[in-house]
This record gives structure tokens, sequence and C-alpha cells, in this order.
């Protein structure tokens, strides 16, 4: 379900519930992965508990993936990327499923220093980006307080110029690798993925392209970006 929204180029698809984003995202990311691109695609997985459903859901399928797909992340808390609370560990039954080569599979090296770690990532982007072939997909979350990735403060975006990405202290006291909205720029179909009652006044925001949300000036600029959400995080029309 479409309805129109106050900010410009926003193209918003209500779900009557999270079962049906779930599998409407999995269909969706499951073509990104198999279609074939020619020189090859590059699409971002977002962390956060959100999407996990779609991708074991995916994963369930065993996809074969399109020759020269590469994976990456928008990004990652700094913890051990054994750890439950890693973005890259909690993909690891779609990457399992997929079984791709290690080289096509971009995460953050989190066993490195914090800084160097952020570099590495940036490093490696950058090589991404040189090679022909096409940002075609990539997720991202939306946080209660507005944030997006690991983007959390206008001071984030800030120490985000010139970089593909940087290393950010974030409110909860963990630090944390994060993409930049130059990399955003890069992704053909940009998609938000939002569920729950409590994302409700940040997704309003997003959706009227409120300049305070961190999340609308990190893809300022943007022609056209996605938002898909289950009713609960709708915002109310008024009297609803």
């Amino acid at each position: 379900m479409n309805e129109p929204t106050g900010a410009p180029g926003v193209q918003p698809r209500r779900f009557a519930d999270r079962v049906a984003l779930e599998t409407a995202l999995a269909e969706r990311l499951g073509r990104a992965l198999t279609s074939p691109g020619g020189n090859g695609a590059a699409v971002m997985l977002s962390g956060g508990h959100t999407p996990l459903p779609a991708y074991r859901a995916l994963a369930e399928r065993r996809p074969r993936p399109a020759p020269g797909v590469t994976l990456f992340y928008s990004d990652d808390r700094y913890v051990p990327s054994s750890s439950d609370a890693s973005n890259y560990h909690q993909t690891q039954p779609l990457l399992d499923a997929l079984a791709l080569p290690g080289e096509q599979v971009l995460r953050v090296r989190t066993e490195l220093p914090l800084a160097e770690a952020a570099a590495d990532y940036d490093r490696r982007l950058t090589e991404l980006a040189a090679r022909p072939m096409r940002f075609t997909l990539g997720l991202l979350g939306l946080g209660e307080d507005g944030h997006t990735a690991s983007l959390f403060a206008s001071q984030d975006l800030a120490r985000a110029h010139g970089h593909r990405a940087i290393p950010v202290h974030r409110p909860d006291g963990r630090d944390a690798v994060s993409v930049t909205p130059e990399v955003l720029g890069w992704i053909a179909e940009l998609v938000f993925v939002v569920t729950g009652a409590e994302k409700r006044p940040a997704l309003e925001a997003l959706l009227q392209g409120s300049p305070a949300l961190t999340a609308a000036q990190a893809i300022r600029g943007r022609r056209v970006f996605e938002v898909w959400a289950d009713s609960a995080a709708w915002p109310l029309k008024p009297g609803g």
C-alpha cells in the first residue's frame, strides 16, 4: 500500500503487519542477489533485529547468487565477529546459504584497532566502487532517535566528509564503524525498513523530510528512496 508524503522523492510502502513486510523483503533481497548484473552487483545489508527474519527466510531457500555479487554492511558494532552483537555474525545463516567467496563479503574487520578497522573498511569500499559493477540495492534501518546505520548525530555526518567509512562512538557506549552518506549515494535502490510503534515519530519525520532528523540528513540530495514499514510504525492520520 503506497501513500503520499511530504518528502520529495520518497516512495513509501505500508504493510499490514511485520510478517508481510518480512516476506516482501526476503523476495526483494533474493532478486537482488540472484539477478545477473553484467559485471556484478554490490548489495548493502543493514544490521539490527528488523531485517533478520527476512535474512533467515531467504537463507532457507538456498538462493543461487548471481556471478560477481558482493555483499557489504551499512555498519557494524566494534565487537568480535563471532559476537551475537555483530551484524556480520547475525547474517551468518544467509552467508552460509549463499556460499560466496570470502572476497565477495566485505565485513568490518573488528579484530583491528577501531581507527584501523574504519580505515580498512573505507579502503575496501573505495576499491569496490572502482570496479565496473553497480551498487544495486541497499537496506537501512531507522532508530527511535532518528539515526540510520551508525550515524547518530550531525557531528558524525560532519566527520564523514571525504570518507567512505568512519569510526563512531555510539550513545549506548559501544563503538562502531559506519558507512557514510557518500556510500549511500552510490546505491541505486535505497530502502529504509521500519517496524514497531516506537519508531512512529522517527518515521513520520523521515517521511516529511525533516532536516532535524539524522537519517534525513544522511540521504540529503537523493532524488529517490524507499520506505517500507509495517502498520504499527506507520504515522497515524489526524484523528486516527
